[in-house]
């Protein structure tokens, strides 16, 4: 195949570690698996990070510089037969005398434990050095037996320093890369392009391809590339995550801790990455309830009272003017001053009820809708608090006798709080 028929992010894929761009916490001079492939020493591995970072180009420079059988499968397309020719491959001593092998698996994570558990013996006794490359994190995705017999490198999306450089060196390289033409690009479209790839130098390059294949040359024969090009090939900045990502859960969680952190900007912020990224406008108005609830609570009541308002609303206008109602109900919850005492509350009562003979509802206390259930007590000598002034009585238990003297509710001193601490005490004390 003529290798200008390939896109230009293979084609520029690094061949050795000197070409490869980023990834200097893992890959660079002195660190672990630069030791390994220089050495050629690979025990098995896990890539673990975002599209476009790095984790096929080491695997072919792996491939480039081993020694031992490399084979390569992908975990959309390939199953448990497909793993056992390759153990069959690597054990023929005709084929391949040292009877070892490196085989990486590209989408690690879609394999099924059937799959995974047919490699795990062959990674176990050294025949098969494991590579995996994966986009989700293999803590949750991969067999922990694997896990735990392979070393995971976090890979993290490249810098816009590492995309320019590796965007320079596709406009220069004449070999593989688009040299042999004139590409008049200027800094402000590299420095766009980079911007816009969000660290997947994939992205970058086949904008970049896609930029000059779609241009005309100027009378001087130049292909000029400006920042209104780049957006037009671009079209959308990509987000580094989907709904079914963990990523999807670093951002809700950053979301949430956020908002309890009292910081509306970063709210705002995660709040519109998750719009941009296409999450569920409702999903979001309920985490934004839960947070309401459980970090404002009784220090501002009214904030689970907008947030509800606002599921409803969001719910009955939809996207894109949902996203102002959105907006306002994340700030409400961030800029409230925050109190989990009711949380605490109800948590420390169910481990109660749980874990304690916590008793039984005095008879005072209970029901007695049915004639003649008074004859046994049920509601007998209940005081009406609305009978006495302030609605209030002294001296009245509530709780079942064995739980007397139990405070499960403790308020801040925060907002509203405040002056509930401030009444509950004076209530408290007059009920001793």
């Amino acid at each position: 195949m003529n290798p200008k028929k390939e896109p230009l992010s293979y084609r520029m894929s690094p061949r050795t570690l000197d070409e490869f761009v980023g990834q200097e916490h893992i890959i660079g001079k002195g660190k672990l698996l630069n030791r390994m492939i220089q050495a050629d020493r690979m025990t098995s591995i896990i890539l673990f990070g975002p599209p476009g970072t790095g984790k096929t180009s080491i695997a072919r420079i792996i491939a480039n510089t081993t020694k031992a059988a490399f084979f390569k499968l992908n975990a959309v397309t390939a199953g448990v037969k497909d793993i056992k020719q390759v153990i069959d491959d690597t054990k023929n001593t005709f084929l391949n005398p040292t009877g070892k092998s490196v085989l990486f698996i590209d989408e690690i994570h879609r394999f099924n434990k059937a799959q995974q558990d047919a490699l795990l013996p062959h990674v176990e006794d050294g025949t098969v050095v494991l590579i995996g490359a994966t986009t989700e994190n293999p803590y949750f995705e991969v067999n922990k037996a694997l896990i735990s017999r392979s070393t995971v490198f976090m890979l993290k999306p490249l810098t816009n320093e590492d995309i320019k450089k590796i965007i320079y060196t596709a406009v220069k390289d004449k070999e593989r890369g688009l040299g042999t033409l004139k590409i008049d690009i200027s800094d402000e479209a590299v420095s766009l392009l980079a911007e816009m790839a969000s660290g997947d130098a994939r992205i970058a390059l086949n904008a970049l391809e896609l930029a000059v294949l779609t241009t005309d040359m100027d009378e001087n024969g130049y292909y000029v590339i400006t920042p209104e090009v780049i957006m037009d090939c671009v079209q959308k900045k990509p987000v580094r995550f989907d709904k079914s990502s963990e990523q999807h859960y670093d951002n809700i969680s950053a979301f949430i801790k956020s908002m309890r952190g009292s910081d509306p900007d970063a709210a705002i912020f995660y709040l519109a990455r998750a719009l941009y990224a296409g999450e569920d406008p409702e999903f979001l108005a309920r985490r934004i309830i839960i947070c309401a609830s459980e970090d404002v609570g009784m220090a501002n009541p009214n904030a689970l009272t907008v947030a509800v308002a606002a599921a409803q609303a969001v719910k009955m206008i939809g996207m894109p003017e949902a996203r102002i109602i959105l907006g306002q109900a994340a700030v409400m919850v961030a800029t409230s001053p925050k109190s989990n005492s009711s949380y605490k509350a109800i948590d420390g009562a169910l481990h109660d009820v749980e874990t304690k003979n916590t008793g039984e509802v005095p008879m005072y206390l209970r029901n007695a809708a049915v004639k003649g259930m008074e004859s046994l007590g049920y509601g007998v000598g209940y005081i009406y608090p609305h009978d006495f002034p302030g609605n209030l009585v002294d001296g009245v238990e509530y709780l079942p006798e064995e739980m007397r003297g139990t405070y499960y509710y403790h308020p801040s001193g925060n907002g509203y709080e405040a002056k509930i601490r401030e009444w509950l005490e004076k209530r408290r004390n007059s009920n001793k």
